[in-house]
């Protein structure tokens, strides 16, 4: 009898213990189907730019196609760093996602050709680069070079120059110094028309143009507004020497940890992120240009043909083999 409540007791402990078993593993699975990826996303303009509003889009949309299992959190103003900065971050894996255009060109040659002083014609023509032959040129070489992974872009306002002295000829250019992003074509082309260009952090240019040690810089209107070069600067100089497009990227690493379903999730939300981002363009540029007439800035036409005619050949003799060639593709995409 007692070695039959013995077995019995036996009997009760193993069924117990593989129960218990059982639950582990089921926690186990759960706990895993629970954890969350978190992006991180870094980019240099402020939290009313199209950039910051069509990538709170674009997190919504993924937070809500994975059931909540990836989410990402966006850092404006470059609060992850510069835009060098996060690329070397994600690289490193301590970020994730960057807005980046033709800076890509440190580590990929080929997006030098993303923002070509006078190479395009309008926001037309950049589409029609972006979204063809080229564009997938440019793609492959910053996915393999890079590191990176292009889930967007954005067509971008032309680059103005903004000044407290109204530039409309390469005369007016002399001894003018000048801000430039760490993009070796600018520094070239704006020693070719005359001016003498600087490389300076975006974050810099507000403190450069106060304090005096620059005179002008040039970008997009949107970025002018949200960086408040209003209050610095008097003129835009309507040079639009550059057309461009810039990428929403993330790390090749980070992209192929994802399950099948997740990439699915990712690419979808990518695609209306790149949707409501066109249907923003338009009236945000207006918008914003008639917002920095009434901060008081000035806009001022220039001699587009005189400047172009000035930037081409430095273009042309600045860029390798491999980057003319890809060049005179977008030139013969007109």
């Amino acid at each position: 009898m007692g070695k039959i409540k013995w077995m019995a007791g036996l009997l009760i402990a193993i069924l117990m213990l593989a129960a218990c078993g059982a639950d582990n593993t089921s926690d186990s699975a759960e706990e895993k189907s629970d954890k969350v990826i978190k992006w991180k996303l870094g980019h240099l303009a402020d939290e009313n730019h199209i950039w910051h509003k069509t990538a709170l889009k674009f997190a919504d949309s993924v937070k809500e196609k994975t059931d909540g299992q990836m989410e990402i959190v966006i850092y404006p103003n470059n609060s992850l760093g510069s835009e060098t900065d996060t690329i070397n971050s994600i690289q490193a894996g301590s970020a994730d996602m960057v807005v980046s255009g033709e800076t890509l060109q440190n580590w990929a040659p080929k997006a030098a050709l993303m923002a070509v002083p006078y190479a395009f014609d309008g926001i037309d023509h950049v589409k029609k680069v972006v979204e063809g032959d080229v564009g997938k040129e440019v793609e492959e070489q910053i996915t393999e070079k890079a590191k990176l992974t292009p889930l967007y872009y954005h067509t971008r306002a032309p680059r103005n120059l903004t000044s407290d002295k109204k530039i409309q000829s390469l005369a007016d250019l002399k001894g003018f110094s000048m801000r430039v992003p760490n993009v070796p074509l600018f520094l070239k082309v704006w020693e070719a028309a005359g001016a003498k260009p600087q490389v300076i952090d975006f974050n810099e240019v507000f403190t450069g143009l106060q304090q005096g040690v620059i005179m002008g810089q040039e970008n997009p209107v949107d970025l002018i507004q949200s960086a408040g070069l209003y209050e610095v600067q008097k003129y835009v100089n309507r040079t639009e020497h550059v057309y461009s497009w810039i990428y929403v990227l993330v790390g090749n690493d980070q992209y192929n940890a994802l399950t099948e379903d997740q990439k699915t999730a990712v690419t979808e939300a990518a695609a209306e992120a790149q949707a409501y981002g066109d249907s923003l363009y338009d009236e945000t540029i207006t918008s914003i240009e008639k917002d920095l007439e009434d901060k008081g800035m000035e806009f001022v036409d220039v001699d587009r043909e005189e400047f172009g005619e000035a930037m081409l050949p430095a273009v042309k003799k600045a860029l390798s083999e491999e980057q003319n060639e890809v060049l005179e593709k977008i030139l013969e995409a007109k």
